[in-house]
């Protein structure tokens, strides 16, 4: 087939892109702005677009399927052209659906926690060499790319993400996939640019368990009480499958599973990802994987790329990072690294990049997320923020917010840079979805 990319730069739609040409597509694809590691990797494939932005001349009447990515807006003159042609037009969710709607769809869902959830399960399968195709959000270690779709394997495991699937398609994409086996994680408010209430963004949750195939399984955190209300009140003919945060102990800096067996060691820690493992547990043994086998492999995971990432070890300072941005992850983030090294000087650094962050109703949710810390700094990227078209949040604002005692607040990253180089924390967390204005991480461990 010939497949054309319109956002071929996304994270998950580079990885798609590369995944259908190696299948033996022939894939071609646009964007106007494409960031590391996508160029690159999309650049040692061959399929690096020749030159940045839109061009209705790529669309002609030869192409069998357009793939619509989430960054291209409704009047994109290549979209428009391909209407114009009546060419076949999918998001990536519809077309994962469509690819895989012959096998078992795990799919892992949640306000937070999904992306590592789903880390976990692809890790323990890939220990044990038990192959299925999959698509997930972050790069693992021992995967070069983060999409695999083959005629070979029974299952196949998605991450499902609650945003919207494309411009034209404003249903969630994790209703478009239609699970035999689903997991959620746990619900917290979000997105509120595209589900302004509370209840909004419950709904497609309910939405989410209704579409799960009947007699089909939901694994769910039980932990979660909005969570298990719907689960609860749930007509769907499917099993319902209940889990707990995992029973662990921490000694010297060292986070341990409780077994049968005795302690196992792990390299993950912090009460969520114990959350997360137990949920982890429960999908692989519904994909045939034995409990003891489960944790034989879990010792040896370190996590999904910027999930609670040991970033920097350097004597006298260690420095992580984390894609937490909802109030929730930022808190459970936090507290993890507060219990893991109780006795530190530690600093969290949070980047308010999303449309939700933003907001100057939503960001009143953020009260005490940083209180586990001894030092606070929030920064926003002026750039970012007025490419989103949001309204300046200043510094009083964000302060009444957080409720922190000791917080710092800035708006560019150069004095960012100089005030996490002047303080002598020893454990630095760094929280974004985005990219702290353009700061190299790096400089921070010269």
């Amino acid at each position: 087939m010939r497949i054309h990319f319109i956002a071929i730069g996304g994270s998950a739609m580079h990885n798609l892109a590369i995944a259908l040409h190696r299948n033996g597509h022939q894939i071609t694809g646009s964007d106007d702005s494409i960031y590391e590691p996508s160029r690159s990797r999309l650049d040692k494939e061959g399929l690096l677009p020749q030159s940045l932005g839109w061009d209705a001349t790529r669309i002609d009447a030869s192409l069998d399927a357009i793939i619509l990515g989430m960054h291209a807006k409704e009047d994109n003159p290549e979209l428009l052209a391909a209407k114009a042609l009546s060419i076949n037009i999918y998001s990536y969710p519809e077309y994962l659906y469509e690819a895989t709607k012959e096998k078992t769809r795990v799919v892992i869902g949640g306000s937070h926690g999904k992306t590592s959830i789903t880390a976990m399960i692809l890790h323990v399968l890939d220990y044990w060499d038990i192959t299925t195709d999959f698509m997930v959000g972050a790069q693992l270690e021992g995967f070069d790319i983060m999409t695999q779709l083959t005629d070979d394997h029974d299952f196949v495991v998605l991450e499902g993400d609650e945003y919207l699937s494309s411009a034209i398609d404003r249903r969630p994409k994790f209703l478009l996939y239609k699970p035999n086996i689903a997991l959620i994680s746990g619900i917290a408010w979000d997105h509120v640019n595209v589900f302004p209430t509370e209840e909004d963004y419950i709904d497609q949750f309910r939405l989410f368990i209704d579409s799960i195939i009947a007699g089909g399984i939901l694994i769910y955190n039980q932990d979660d009480e909005i969570l298990e209300e719907l689960v609860l009140k749930s007509q769907n003919q499917i099993r319902k499958i209940p889990y707990k945060t995992h029973t662990f102990t921490i000694n010297g800096g060292q986070t341990a599973l409780d077994s049968d067996e005795g302690p196992i060691p792990l390299q993950i820690f912090g009460n969520h990802n114990m959350s997360n493992l137990s949920g982890a547990l429960l999908v692989c043994s519904q994909m045939g994987v034995e409990p003891v086998m489960f944790y034989e492999a879990i010792p040896s995971f370190t996590g999904a790329a910027k999930r609670l990432e040991l970033f920097s070890d350097r004597p006298g300072k260690r420095i992580y990072r984390d894609f937490a941005h909802a109030p929730s992850k930022v808190q459970a983030t936090t507290q993890a690294v507060r219990e893991q090294f109780p006795n530190d000087l530690f600093l969290a650094c949070l980047e308010l990049h999303t449309f939700s962050s933003l907001d100057a109703s939503f960001i009143q949710t953020y009260a005490n997320c940083l209180a586990q810390s001894d030092i606070a700094v929030v920064f926003i990227d002026d750039e970012a923020r007025k490419a989103k078209g949001k309204d300046p949040l200043d510094e009083q604002t964000i302060r009444s917010a957080f409720a922190h005692q000791s917080l710092y607040v800035f708006y560019e990253n150069e004095a960012l840079f100089n005030r996490l180089r002047q303080q002598p924390a020893s454990i630095v967390l760094m929280m974004s979805s985005g990219h702290f204005g353009g700061l190299d991480l790096l400089r921070l461990v010269d």
